[in-house]
Formats: C-alpha cells, structure tokens, sequence
C-alpha cells in the first residue's frame, strides 16, 4: 500500500520507517521504504510483564533493523496514551499502566518516537485507503471493545483523536450504560455465548446490528462523515449484517443527520502496521 504523498528528500536511499503495533498477543515490528514499500516484517509474542516487553524490544529490534538506517518509528498501542510525554496511561489487555513506551523506544533507538493510539492508526490507514472524493471518514473498530477514528483530508482530526466512542453513555434496555458493553464483540459473546464469527441465525445479526446502530447513530450525528469504515472483528463480518445495519440507521435519518455509505475495513491485518508508516510520513 501507498500514500499519494511522496518523501521530499527526508533521508538518505539506505533509510527505513520502524512501525511498531503492539497487540494484546503479538507484536509485529514493520520496515518500511519511504516510498511505502514494506521491507520485511517480523511478529513476536507480547509477553505479559512491561519490563519483559522492552527487553524484547531490546533485543529484537537491533536484529530486525541489520544494517539498515531507521530515521523515523510510530508505535501503536493499543491504550489511552500521553503523546507528549510518550506515555501509555491505561492498557485495555495488559496490567500495564503509565509505561513510558515512547522514551523506552527512543532510548532503544536513538531518536525520537511517536506513538499513537492503534484505532486511530487503523482509521488513518483506511481512510487513505477510500476514494478521495471521501474527504470526512470515520472509522470505527468492533472487537473485544469498540473503537474509532476521525480522519479529515487524509489526516486524523485532533479534536476527534482521544475520543473513546465505545464508552459513550446511552440508554439500553432501559438502562444507563456504555456502548461497548451491549455492543462490542465481548458483549456478543456474553449474550450468544458465541463469537460473531459462529454466528448464523439472521435474528441474532439483527441484534448485532441495532445494538450497533444505537451508537454509531451517534458518532454520525456528531462527525458528520461521508464515509464510515467497520473494523475489527466483528467488522471483518459486516457483510453478513450490512443491510440490516443500514436499515437501522436509516430510521435515524432525518434533514440534518444522513446516513453515509458504509464499508468494510479493506486490509484488517495491515491497517495498523501501516498506519505507522502513513503517520510517520505526516509528522
């Protein structure tokens, strides 16, 4: 995959951009060329303790890089995070709280380095992924949890950035609770005992599908996309709910809020990974 914008002279032919995505279960280290070609790849497990997990980094990343010059790194972390400070406050699937992950990635590497939030990576990378006539996308992630991104002109909107759409409040079966907790991939289970992916009775995708459009109604309303982009586990199934998705929506619409067309994340496994890249070309 490719951006439409090229490097301008960021480095010399020999240099690389280091994208980094730490999973829940496994960490996949990326080099890129800077015209975004993807010069090798390596996936390692994601070991439970913090410490572990950089003395891994430690170890890996000089062998993974060789002889190659890395001049820039984005790391995704699948947490709330402190950019500024290159801090991972709270992670969703690790007891891992304020890690200074981007001074310990600087110190490995020395240079500085990015880190960004892995939904909103994965947003970015989709988005450029749409026809440009989609200048407003949003990108929302349905998994173990739910999550989004907001992306104007090919760049994620700052306003949007920390923006946790799955743990927005809202009415449900006559109570008060987030949107995750009805409508993420955990709750599918809770409530089928199955993973989307063992799902074919048509009646529970019907309810897939309005617990799912009770939220994104939401996020639609507020945004005001001309696209919206499903990902995520449960997203990797959208064809199976996509109609009845968007006829739930469409008892939403009214002169001010419309229903954008709706697509499926086009590289799932790929999204985050190169959306390192696509950020490390923008910053």
């Amino acid at each position: 995959m490719k951006t439409s914008e090229k490097p301008t002279n960021k480095a010399k032919d020999d240099s690389m951009i280091l994208a980094i995505d730490i999973g829940g279960t496994k960490t996949l280290l990326g080099l890129y060329e800077l015209d975004g070609d993807l010069k090798s790849s390596y996936k390692f497990e994601t070991p439970q303790e913090y410490a572990d997990f950089v003395q891994m980094l430690r170890d890996e990343i000089p062998k993974f890089i060789g002889k190659y010059h890395v001049n820039e790194c984005v790391a995704a972390v699948p947490a709330k995070i402190d950019r500024a400070k290159g801090i991972g406050i709270a992670f969703g699937n690790r007891p891992w709280e304020n890690v200074p992950i981007g001074k310990d990635l600087s110190t490995i590497l020395g240079l500085p380095v990015n880190i960004e939030n892995d939904a909103n990576l994965a947003g970015l990378s989709e988005a450029l992924l749409l026809p440009k006539k989609y200048k407003k996308v949003l990108y929302v992630t349905v998994s173990t949890g739910i999550g989004g991104a907001y992306v104007v002109d090919g760049k994620l909107d700052k306003s949007m950035i920390d923006a946790e759409v799955g743990h927005m409040m809202m009415e449900h079966e006559g109570r008060l609770c987030t949107w995750e907790s009805f409508a993420s991939g955990k709750a599918i289970f809770n409530k089928f005992g199955k993973r989307a992916s063992d799902i074919t009775d048509p009646s529970e995708w019907y309810i897939v599908a309005r617990n799912i459009a009770i939220g994104l109604i939401n996020v639609i309303a507020t945004t005001t996309p001309d696209a919206v982009v499903i990902g995520g586990g449960v997203g990797s199934h959208l064809e199976k709910f996509k109609d009845r998705l968007e006829e739930e929506l469409k008892l939403y619409q009214t002169n001010v809020v419309n229903i954008p067309p709706i697509f499926q994340a086009q590289k799932p496994e790929e999204a985050v990974i190169y959306g390192c890249y696509a950020l490390a070309q923008q910053v």
